[in-house]
């Protein structure tokens, strides 16, 4: 019994590092696109561009409901992750804008 429960907890050991490590590179995935993002801002400002592109938009949700489909994940939540990441780039731009 004894061994089950440590061997139990050296694979949720193993989970938990796992997950720490793909936290991580979420986090520096989301910054390096939010800097894309940014930059993006900043140019369409110069160029007095409308802040959002919906037909851009779609298709991004488009794509990415069809990767996670792919990965296994719920479209739904990658369609709402998604659309979170939109409103705040959006809000970021419109920032810019000012």
């Amino acid at each position: 019994m004894t061994n089950d429960v440590t061997r139990a907890a050296d694979i949720l050991k193993e989970h938990r590092e796992s997950i720490d490590r793909l936290d991580a590179i979420l986090v520096y995935t989301l910054g390096e696109r939010f800097k894309h993002t940014q930059a993006v801002g900043k140019l369409k400002a110069e160029h007095d561009l409308p802040p959002s592109d919906p037909s851009r938009e779609e298709r991004q949700i488009a794509r990415l409901e069809d990767l996670a489909k792919r990965a296994d994940l719920d479209p739904e939540f990658a369609k709402k992750f998604l659309n979170f990441i939109i409103a705040e780039v959006i809000q970021h731009h419109q920032k810019h804008q000012e």
